[in-house]
């Protein structure tokens, strides 16, 4: 039984994320959770449609594979795409709160909630500030006007696991001193 259990802890690690979203799908259809279901669809749909574009611009290092395989898109590819939509629906959040129209933010809010599950575990401020920190004495800018460039350096490290709006400020106000 110990055996079985630890075997199955890892095959769930080791689980692609876009088996992970469709058997998390399958479930809340199952169970009837609608609200979820309808969120994962959305975000399957977001995937899939990302798989098609990715298809029709075949990259050099997809030479040699068939289209589908070409089209399949890494966890990392994944990520963006959640990324995405979450970024979508916080701006949605803040035209809706804007316009009073608080039902519909709560609702947006809810779904920023269910798609940031599937994100790795989020940066804390200050590991952001430590990377930024390295990064500005890494590309040695020195005013906001290099912000770019810090961020360009940055992003690899950071992409997924912070927010971006978040970054730039950090990187804002550490140029700016």
């Amino acid at each position: 039984m110990i055996l079985y259990c630890t075997f199955s802890l890892f095959k769930k690690q080791i689980m692609p994320l876009k088996e992970k979203i469709s058997a998390d799908f399958i479930k809340a259809s199952k169970s009837g959770d609608k609200e979820k279901r309808g969120i994962l669809s959305m975000l399957l749909a977001g995937i899939k449609n990302t798989e098609i574009e990715k298809r029709s611009k075949p990259d050099k290092a997809e030479e040699g594979k068939s289209l589908h395989e070409a089209g399949l898109l890494t966890d990392e590819e994944i990520l963006s795409v959640i990324s995405r939509q979450i970024k979508q629906r916080k701006d949605s959040v803040e035209q809706y709160k804007a316009g009073n129209r608080l039902d519909l933010a709560e609702k947006e809010e809810k779904e920023i909630n269910v798609l940031t599950e599937y994100l790795p575990e989020q940066m804390s401020e200050e590991e952001i500030r430590r990377l930024v920190k390295s990064a500005i004495e890494r590309t040695k800018a020195a005013s906001v006007k290099e912000m770019g460039k810090v961020m360009g350096a940055l992003m690899p490290d950071v992409k997924g696991k912070a927010d971006g709006t978040l970054v730039s400020k950090i990187v804002k106000e550490e140029l700016s001193q």
